[in-house]
């Protein structure tokens, strides 16, 4: 009799077990609705750099995306992040994932997959994604999307699958590039001391599945990249080129708190030059409260584990430099104009 309610309660375990079973694995999938943005930047930059392989026969475009999503799932997620990227894109070419696991750390590296039907890369996260707490990441990755004709052309559309609080869209035009067109029209623009264009856009409440769509055109001699150009000049003799990162001299600056931050979660060594030389910095300082982690290196498509390092020095924290970023604060927000900013500048070197 014992061996038969044994019996019985076993088959009783196995039955209600198999409906259990398929109902947590369901609950790990990752569901974009219960995983919203806090905040995200877009980094869009044609002719930036090119990775080693690539053809010059067509330019290349480097996208960068920092995001920090917060867990509204309910439960600690221990499953993959999912995000669309556009997979089917001529030429499309992950280059990196990684996650920033601590406040002031540097980034690490992640192993992901690409899901060209579905248009999604994913990856999963080093340890769970507690309840309503935040994870904070970067992708990279290029295509051969820009056109060349008479001009050189791209279009850009971000199609994303959750809401999105806080979104920033930042276009770098590439060095020595004439006859800049971009519709829609930026919210603002500013040009680093190379003479490179910068243009970027802000959004707030961006809802699930809303299209935002950029064209980019340009008239540009030959296929020199941005960096190989910024490597050929000499860097103008300021603290904004002394080879701290964007994200550092932020931090260590000091921002005016009363405006909306920017994501500042470091990035791939490219991205963190990129902000070195487009002065982007002025455009951190401008929204306050940064999150500031080391610009990170960028890794091989094959191997990524351990980034290389860029070196970097701490930032000076004289009241000289803090006037010069007063004065930058002025000039991107129109209180003055630049030729004022040049010539307050100068009393200041």
């Amino acid at each position: 009799m014992l061996k038969k309610k044994l019996l019985a309660f076993f088959v009783i375990v196995l039955f209600v077990s198999s409906y259990m079973i398929p109902k947590a694995s369901a609950e790990m999938a990752f569901q974009a609705e219960k995983f919203p943005f806090k905040e995200m930047q877009i980094q869009v930059m044609p002719e930036f750099d090119y990775p080693e392989g690539w053809s010059r026969d067509i330019p290349s475009l480097l996208v960068g995306q920092y995001g920090t999503i917060t867990n509204n799932s309910g439960q600690d997620y221990d499953g993959k992040i999912e995000i669309p990227v556009p997979a089917m894109e001529k030429g499309f070419e992950a280059y990196l994932v990684a996650e920033f696991p601590e406040e002031n750390k540097p980034e690490v590296q992640r192993p992901y997959d690409v899901d060209k039907e579905k248009g999604i890369i994913s990856w999963k996260p080093a340890k769970a994604i507690k309840n309503n707490e935040t994870y904070k990441f970067v992708i990279e990755y290029y295509t051969k999307s820009v056109v060349v004709k008479d001009k050189k052309s791209f279009t850009y559309e971000l199609i994303h699958n959750a809401d999105i609080e806080l979104l920033d869209v930042i276009f770098y035009a590439p060095m020595n590039a004439k006859e800049i067109q971009l519709e829609p029209k930026a919210d603002n623009n500013s040009k680093s001391e190379y003479g490179e264009e910068l243009y970027y856009y802000q959004y707030k409440n961006v809802k699930a599945g809303n299209s935002l769509k950029y064209s980019f055109s340009y008239k540009k001699d030959g296929t020199e990249s941005t960096m190989e150009a910024i490597n050929k000049a000499e860097p103008p003799k300021d603290e904004n080129h002394s080879g701290v990162t964007a994200t550092d001299q932020v931090k260590n600056g000091g921002t005016n708190t009363t405006t909306r931050p920017i994501i500042g979660v470091g990035g791939a060594s490219i991205i963190g030059i990129a902000l070195i030389i487009a002065g982007l910095f002025v455009f951190l300082g401008l929204k306050g409260n940064t999150q500031s982690s080391k610009a990170a290196a960028k890794g091989s498509k094959h191997t990524k584990q351990q980034p290389k390092k860029t070196s970097v020095k701490k930032e000076d924290k004289s009241t000289n430099a803090e006037e010069k970023k007063e004065l930058r604060k002025k000039l991107l927000t129109g209180k003055i104009d630049q030729e004022m900013y040049e010539e307050e500048m100068k009393k200041l070197i």
